[in-house]
């Protein structure tokens, strides 16, 4: 059988079918897309060159030469309502870094239940995270949000995140773990 160039029906079916087909490969590259974010932020755009980032399938950790949120106790944030470092002596490894503690007792609290007390996505900065990028952390710029640990970049970041902290939190819980590919 010939297929007759001239012949409206052919062309049409031709068309019908290259159009589909371009479709779903559009749609196929658009829905692998879907993880990215609009990378456009003012917060820094990645964690810094000393940074290891662990990665895991749902779990990586902000850590500077092996030592998690730059050495904070992340319990005592829970225990003693604010920034308190922690010390070489009292330290646990989990998720591929060492955390540090401030004593003997926050150390035993974590390791009997490290989802509780660790900082949400891994430590990186809360604010960073909901726009789609991961950035180091200052210890001090925290808040917990309904019994969970949050930092940030520095205090500015910090006061840029409490404007909408709902809403970045829900950006930031939509673009994690994703971000980690970035």
């Amino acid at each position: 059988m010939s297929i007759n160039r001239h012949d409206p029906f052919n062309n049409r079916a031709m068309k019908r079918s290259f159009f589909l087909s371009l479709a779903l490969a559009s749609t196929m590259l658009l829905a692998s897309c879907a993880t990215s974010s609009n990378t456009s932020s003012t917060a820094p755009t990645s964690a810094t060159p000393a940074t290891e980032q662990t990665a895991a399938a749902d779990y990586a950790v902000f850590a500077e030469d092996g030592v998690a949120i730059r050495g904070a106790d992340p319990v005592a944030y829970f225990t003693a309502g604010e920034y308190t470092p922690g010390s070489n002596e009292f330290t646990y490894d989990w998720e591929g870094a060492t955390w540090q503690f401030a004593s003997a007792e926050n150390r035993d609290l974590f390791a009997a239940n490290p989802e509780e007390y660790a900082p949400q996505y891994g430590g990186f900065c809360a604010y960073a995270v909901s726009q789609g990028n991961t950035a180091s952390i200052e210890p001090t710029a925290w808040k917990i949000v309904d019994g969970k640990l949050y930092l940030n970049y520095n205090d500015k970041i910090q006061k840029r995140w409490s404007e909408d902290i709902p809403g970045y939190i829900a950006q930031a819980d939509q673009n994690w773990p994703g971000v980690l590919a970035n």
